[in-house]
């Protein structure tokens, strides 16, 4: 058999590896190609990752409801980042990667620090614990939810989504600074009463108590007008008064888990195998 000639391409190693009859270049390794990244999903996941670092920046000087604003402005793009890589179907394993250390910063490091600098601190010792606590239930929370994706019942969420647990965190300062006008000096027992939201988010997200996932929800199903209506009236709503409705919401929301759960509901508790 004819060898190929030299100005061809070695079709064992493809046409962008190196030439093994080439003693200038190192030979490629098996399997290497060059790839790059998908820009678009990716480019929300980073909008993530800036809102949760932009959210610790404004806590640290002192402008915590820009700072909780961000986290909200994360929970949107958080929520489109995988939805955009599925319509384009750019997912990718450097994307799940990169929206996990993302997710952790904006739901886990950011509202955890807010709520240590605002208030938290006083307390010593027990103030960085219960931040503490909170962060970590965030991270323990993201890495089941990704150990566990394929089997979890996809009807409930096991735990409360870190999402919804950085909502109840930056919502409850935001609602006591925006709503109510409340300065931690000068009210003794808002530093109890936060280290209490912080530990009971922190400890719910990596409960095993079931929270209902909306994935039932059939969104491309047609509806009646008045559900538009419905939706506008509803956005109204919560544009009035943002932190107190979002704070209401995403609370009652921390809640349901529990009255599912005494209603006999169960999620089942997988962990994830080593």
């Amino acid at each position: 058999m004819a060898e190929a000639p030299d100005d061809e391409p070695d079709e064992a190693v493809g046409p962008h590896a190196y030439r093994h009859d080439d003693p200038a270049e190192p030979p490629a390794a098996p399997g290497l190609r060059r790839r790059g990244i998908y820009l678009l999903p990716n480019l929300f996941t980073t909008g993530v990752l800036f809102c949760g670092f932009f959210a610790i920046v404004q806590a640290m000087q002192g402008r915590f409801d820009v700072g909780c604003i961000a986290i909200f402005v994360a929970m949107v793009l958080y929520g489109m980042d995988g939805r955009v890589a599925r319509w384009t179907n750019t997912q990718s394993e450097f994307g799940a990667q990169y929206d996990s250390i993302a997710d952790m910063v904006a739901f886990g490091a950011a509202p955890a620090l807010m709520a240590y600098t605002w208030v938290l601190k006083d307390l010593g010792t027990a103030g960085w614990i219960g931040a503490f606590i909170y962060c970590a239930g965030a991270g323990i929370r993201l890495a089941r939810f990704n150990a566990n994706i394929a089997v979890v019942d996809k009807r409930y969420f096991q735990g409360l989504p870190s999402p919804s647990g950085a909502a109840v965190m930056a919502g409850f300062i935001w609602v006591l600074v925006d709503f109510f006008n409340i300065a931690p000096r000068d009210y003794p027992w808002l530093a109890p009463l936060t280290w209490g939201v912080a530990v009971f988010a922190g400890v719910t997200m990596v409960s095993n108590v079931p929270f209902w996932s909306f994935k039932e929800v059939n969104w491309k199903k047609r509806v009646p007008l008045w559900v538009i209506l419905a939706c506008v009236i509803g956005l109204s709503v919560v544009a009035s008064k943002p932190s107190l409705i979002l704070f209401a919401l995403f609370f009652g929301y921390s809640i349901s888990g529990y009255v599912m759960w005494a209603r006999g509901h169960r999620a089942r508790p997988v962990l994830p195998e080593e």
